[in-house]
């Protein structure tokens, strides 16, 4: 738990490949604490890539966005990829909204793979 924030926040490793799997909602509340999570992760040697899958994650509001525009940003400057996959209904709309979601849809130059938000793209 994120000081008690009701976001829960699992993390594992493939290899360099990082997954972070958050579960609840991601508000003013949790997103500090998600964001130190992400970026110490982020941060660590072992870490070439880092993936955020919002399976379980039902709402975002505009600090969570922030904090993951800030994340991709540290990545992108150290030469990681950052990745989100599973955006759900409302989180992806959100981001869509405020015209974010093609900085997740972009192939990071610097390192191989992708920084995508997974899911059927509007039409």
């Amino acid at each position: 738990m994120l000081a008690d924030s009701g976001l829960q926040l699992q993390c594992r490793a493939e290899g360099t490949h990082f997954v972070a799997l958050p579960s609840g909602r991601i508000t003013i509340d949790s997103s500090p604490g998600l964001r130190a999570e992400l970026l110490q992760v982020l941060e660590s040697d072992g870490c070439r890539r880092l993936t955020v899958d919002f399976h379980e994650v039902s709402y975002i509001d505009t600090s969570g966005v922030a904090i993951l525009m800030e994340v991709l940003q540290v990545a992108r400057a150290a030469g990681k990829a950052f990745q989100l996959e599973n955006l759900q209904k409302r989180p992806r709309y959100l981001f869509q909204a405020i015209g974010l979601l093609h900085f997740f849809d972009k192939e990071n130059p610097e390192v191989d793979g992708p920084i995508q938000a997974s899911g059927p793209k509007p039409q």
